[in-house]
């Protein structure tokens, strides 16, 4: 009778056994019961190496990108700097007294050698109109030769004459009323000095 007790209980245990066999097996693969079958690194070191040059690429690319940048910044900085040195003066002559001529052109050339002697930039533009116009006429200009000379030794100094006076002057005196080719004709002399100052220039009568 033991015998037959004793093959019974092996006989349950296996059938125990066989029945919870899928259970283990269905935990070990959902991961209940999954322990890495090795320890060794270098498994993994090709992964982490990528991510690690991934990481230098993209950290040195964002400093390429920030010094451009700076670059950028430092050239526009510089840009404004000189435009903020850079100054504007506008002379106006409306008189045909040969020394108001001359004193406008000497303030031009002070003006001018100033600004070149303190390395900064400068603009000066004479404007006539009137009988200032005068200053700048090919045929009456009692200036003309410095005119001529200033046109040569200094590009900063500019002239203009009143195109209205011109035209005033050619129906007086019935021909053609020529400027001197140093100077350019602007629709009116008046408008010019007041929009030149609009734009922040400078202005001094002589």
């Amino acid at each position: 009778m033991n015998m037959f007790q004793h093959i019974a209980r092996v006989a349950t245990i296996g059938a125990v056994t066989v029945l919870c066999a899928p259970s283990f097996a269905a935990a070990e693969r959902g991961g209940r019961y999954w322990v890495p079958t090795t320890t060794n690194p270098a498994v993994y070191q090709p992964p982490v190496a990528e991510k690690a040059a991934a990481t230098r690429k993209a950290t040195k690319h964002s400093k390429v990108t920030t010094h451009k940048r700076e670059r950028s910044l430092l050239a526009a900085n510089a840009r404004l700097a000189s435009d903020s040195k850079a100054h504007h003066l506008v002379l106006q002559v409306n008189t045909s007294d040969p020394a108001a001529m001359n004193l406008a052109l000497n303030n031009a050339t002070n003006v001018a050698q100033y600004y070149k002697d303190v390395g900064e930039n400068v603009k000066i533009e004479v404007v006539t109109f009137g009988p200032g116009l005068h200053m700048l006429r090919d045929d009456t200009s009692p200036v003309k030769a410095r005119i001529e000379e200033m046109a040569l030794s200094r590009p900063e100094v500019s002239f203009k004459a009143c195109g209205n006076t011109q035209e005033r002057m050619h129906k007086a005196e019935n021909k053609d009323i020529p400027i001197v080719p140093q100077a350019e004709v602007v629709k009116s002399g008046v408008v010019r000095v007041m929009e030149l100052q609009e734009k922040g220039w400078s202005y001094v009568k002589p």
